[in-house]
């Protein structure tokens, strides 16, 4: 399922029109970025949670030379779903 594909099950699941469910979905993903971004846990209820995990530094390489770099330590948005949501897809 794509973005539009889910604007459109969004939209006949809450009988309330495509812009409408488009508007609602770019609202909730800008949220769920900002409280990432600061640092926050987003938990929805029987969904799941959005955290931030940390990626160590490692030595990776370079598939066209070969050579050896560096990889930087980074932040990365993780995803651990709820009991619901498990539950759901069994």
């Amino acid at each position: 399922m794509n973005k539009s594909e889910l604007i459109d099950a969004m939209a006949s699941s809450a009988q309330m029109s495509k812009a409408a469910a488009g508007r609602a979905l770019d609202a909730a993903i800008v949220a769920v970025k900002g409280a990432l971004k600061k640092g926050d846990m987003v938990t929805l209820v029987g969904f799941g949670t959005f955290y931030i995990g940390k990626r160590a530094p490692r030595n990776g390489r370079n598939p066209r030379t070969g050579a050896t770099i560096k990889i930087k330590a980074a932040k990365v948005p993780k995803f651990r779903a709820g009991k619901a949501l498990k539950e759901g897809v069994n």
